[in-house]
């Protein structure tokens, strides 16, 4: 009985600390995207918004 018992225990405690390490994980990629990758990609966007609106301009300042 007391083998099946630390046998069960071990289990519960390996569920738990897997499942605590795959969270931890999960936030820490999800921080780095929210911080790192999302603001680059609005930069992006936000410079070819700029560069579109230039040619624009361009264009329409020589249709004279």
């Amino acid at each position: 009985m007391a083998k099946n018992q630390k046998h069960f225990r071990f289990v519960k405690g390996f569920l738990v600390g897997s499942l605590t390490t795959a969270t931890a994980v999960y936030g820490a990629l999800h921080a780095f995207k929210k911080k790192v990758i999302e603001p680059e990609n609005q930069e992006n966007e936000r410079v070819e918004e700029n560069r579109r609106r230039a040619n624009r301009k361009s264009l329409q300042a020589h249709q004279g």
